[in-house]
């Protein structure tokens, strides 16, 4: 069950996604956070953020909406109350770093650069920039905020692009010549919800700052999509997120060519979805005889598992 992206090793492909997860330590004494290949923390920026106005999530037909707002300690409270916790574990935890600049992200990384306990970075670039533009959506943006951070950062570092772009391909190109180690994708396709008949007729907008971040089954399919899009169109490996609830979505992901998969949506329902989810994809993996987890994305890359391939059972 073992993977290893851009040198960091887990010991299997399933994680728990950015803003679904907290900072770990809340989900401690409901699951054994070593079980799992790892995680990633709550979006941090330089600065507290105190987030959105509430209501922030809603139910929708096979999933949810956000809109959190990013709320976080900042950096500086992270390092300091947090992540020597954390560091005692036996698992991967990636920092998970935002800004509306670059020197945001350079900054966030810089400090966390110099504290212990933390296996690598995922950069969310699914934010507006101070011109309004989001990162994710500009390869030339990706390119210059990448490139910044990796001249500071010494540990492997993750890029997080957005679905709401007309092609994949170029943004995770420009991640990827910038010095990314891996890419991680989707991050949640933007959406709104209106109030029914017997809902607050005040607000115009279910969420009170109109649309929100759409996650879940919903968006499960679309996802795979992606994720075979770029991972078709990089040399790096590709992490997949995006509606996946069991094993089997684990293992379409893997299909489509990622190397591992964040689980988001699943842990508001089921705090223990990561670990079910790393068994669940064991059993499927013994069953259909797969010897390595890896060998599900060798075909999409280009390298023979063809016959493993074949015996794999249908995803439901």
């Amino acid at each position: 069950m073992t993977v290893v992206i851009g040198g960091l090793r887990l010991k299997n492909p399933i994680l728990a996604a950015s803003g679904t997860f907290g900072y770990g330590l809340e989900f401690a004494e409901l699951l054994d956070l070593n079980e799992l290949g790892g995680f990633v923390t709550k979006g941090l920026s330089r600065e507290p953020m105190a987030g959105n106005p509430p209501p922030r999530l809603v139910e929708t037909p096979a999933g949810m909406m956000n809109s959190v707002g990013l709320q976080n300690v900042g950096v500086d409270a992270f390092i300091r109350d947090k992540l020597p916790r954390l560091a005692k574990l036996q698992t991967a935890v990636i920092a998970n770093v935002f800004g509306n600049a670059t020197e945001d992200y350079v900054e966030g990384v810089r400090r966390l650069e110099a504290a212990g306990g933390l296996a690598a970075y995922e950069l969310n670039l699914s934010c507006p920039n101070t011109g309004g533009i989001m990162f994710a959506c500009d390869p030339a943006l990706v390119r210059e905020v990448t490139a910044a951070v990796r001249q500071v950062s010494q540990r492997p570092l993750w890029v997080k692009l957005s679905p709401n772009v007309s092609d994949i391909a170029p943004l995770a190109q420009a991640a990827e010549t910038a010095g990314a180690d891996a890419i991680s994708l989707v991050n949640t396709f933007v959406g709104m919800q209106m109030p029914g008949p017997s809902e607050d007729g005040s607000r115009r907008t279910v969420l009170p700052l109109g649309s929100g971040g759409l996650s879940g089954p919903a968006i499960h399919s679309l996802a795979v999509r992606l994720v075979h899009q770029a991972a078709r169109a990089v040399r790096i490996p590709v992490i997949g997120i995006g509606g996946v609830v069991c094993g089997a979505d684990a293992a379409e992901m893997l299909r489509a060519g990622a190397v591992a998969v964040e689980v988001g949506t699943a842990n508001f329902y089921d705090p223990r979805a990561t670990v079910r989810i790393a068994r669940e994809l064991s059993d499927y993996c013994r069953q259909a005889g797969i010897r390595r987890v890896r060998e599900l994305s060798q075909s999409c890359r280009g390298e023979p598992a063809r016959a493993a391939i074949d015996k794999l059972p249908a995803v439901p």
